[in-house]
């Protein structure tokens, strides 16, 4: 196994991307889109997904819709993939640690010290909020640093970053924004909607579940309850609270009020129903809603209980739960008055294969629904996560942003609907 690893590395040095970074020109080759739906999944491979029995409407969809059957996620572990998705670029952070929020003494971007946040074999700490510009982290082929099984040790023979082959070197003019700060500037309209995310909002919540806080001057769990905090929100999974434009909110269309759930007055559901939605909508369903699982919240809710990659491994309630959440998500956008006005576009992917231990890769699941063009097309094109979002600035006319310019990242045209319609 280490062999093989090592073996991959070696390939991997004649296969470095050639790197952009910053912001480029706008791309081309994706229809003119009005409104985007973005829902994120969690940790689970193609073939996990795919032909799942407990999967139904995941699977539906994809063969009826449009997807991606050779679609990557970057590296690992999620807040990378998120980061990946929304800015091009994992701005030198490379853990799942809470977002360091309004500290008194100004912390040191992973971008300026060009040293990364890791969540090993020693935990960097909270993460400086993402602004300015600076040097990323590399994603190696193999991982030997993140997510061990038996941390601190190493964890060999690793996690896949990509797809055993490719590396991406660190770009030192990664600019810290990202697809929101973009829509900001141009006076358009954005939202994370994230589910069980506190009635207080996500200034300075690490997790929720949907009441109680991690946080002990907000919300906090009762003395007197005997059990732990179910972590259903999560920060790692929402982006846009780690960069500083969103947090100090001096921008009104740049701010932590375009941060809301899924249920309440301004919330997913309610804006659906009225048919007032942002032109781009980052959804993330609640961490027993995702797949991603909790061990405190039920069997159904469990985590997997084999890592070794396969369906066999996987709790199945925990699939199942992800399914009928993602088939009440796509239902209550169908229904929308949005979604008939337009055209418009639903995205779903899974943030990265958490088991992508050599020899598995890091593929996962991706699916494009429109209310325009072809449906039924499966793309065996390599895709990235930078491609997704460089089609989505395609789509909405803004230029490329970081490694989403990387001249071997290409716009997504086969699924989305290729061509130039303004």
């Amino acid at each position: 196994m280490k062999k093989k690893a090592a073996t991959l590395a070696l390939l991997a040095m004649a296969l470095v991307s050639t790197v952009f970074a910053a912001e480029g020109p706008v791309p081309r080759g994706i229809p003119h889109l009005d409104h985007v739906f973005v829902i994120m999944m969690e940790n689970h491979g193609y073939k996990q997904i795919f032909n799942n029995p407990d999967a139904p409407f995941a699977n539906q969809l994809a063969r009826s819709a449009n997807s991606g059957t050779n679609y990557f996620a970057i590296g690992h572990p999620s807040l990378t993939n998120y980061l990946e998705v929304v800015g091009g670029s994992n701005f030198g952070v490379r853990s799942d640690n809470n977002p360091n929020w309004h500290s008194a003494n100004p912390c040191t971007t992973n971008l300026t010290s060009g040293i990364p946040n890791l969540d090993g074999p020693v935990p960097s700490g909270d993460v400086c909020p993402i602004a300015g510009t600076g040097t990323d982290a590399t994603t190696p082929v193999v991982d030997t640093t993140n997510e061990c099984p038996n941390p601190p040790n190493a964890c060999p023979p690793g996690l896949i970053s990509i797809d055993g082959i490719q590396s991406i070197p660190a770009a030192d003019n990664t600019l810290g924004k990202s697809i929101a700060d973009q829509l900001a500037a141009e006076g358009r309209s954005w939202k994370s909607y994230q589910e069980s995310l506190p009635s207080t909002g996500a200034n300075n919540i690490g997790f929720s579940d949907g009441f109680f806080t991690d946080n002990p001057n907000i919300h906090p769990v009762p003395a007197t309850e005997a059990q732990t905090l179910i972590k259903l929100y999560a920060a790692k999974h929402n982006p846009f609270v780690y960069f500083r434009s969103v947090q100090e909110g001096e921008n009104p269309g740049i701010s932590l009020r375009h941060v809301v759930g899924f249920e309440g007055a301004r919330g997913l559901f309610e804006d659906l129903g009225s048919g007032h939605v942002p032109q781009f909508s980052f959804i993330a369903p609640n961490q027993c809603n995702d797949q991603h699982g909790r061990g405190n919240a039920g069997p159904a809710c469990d985590f997997d209980p084999n890592d070794n990659g396969t369906q066999v491994g996987l709790n199945p309630g925990l699939i199942y739960l992800g399914d009928l959440t993602l088939r009440n998500l796509v239902k209550a956008i169908h229904k929308s008055p949005a979604w008939k006005e337009g055209r418009n576009a639903i995205v779903i992917l899974w943030d990265e294969n958490d088991y992508s231990f050599v020899p598995n890769t890091n593929r996962v699941l991706l699916i494009v629904d429109t209310n325009y063009g072809a449906h039924g097309v499966h793309s065996a094109q390599p895709y990235t996560h930078f491609s997704l979002l460089k089609s989505l600035e395609a789509g909405f006319r803004l230029p490329c942003l970081n490694h989403a310019c990387d001249e071997d990242v290409k716009v997504m045209s086969d699924l989305f609907g290729g061509g130039e319609d303004h």
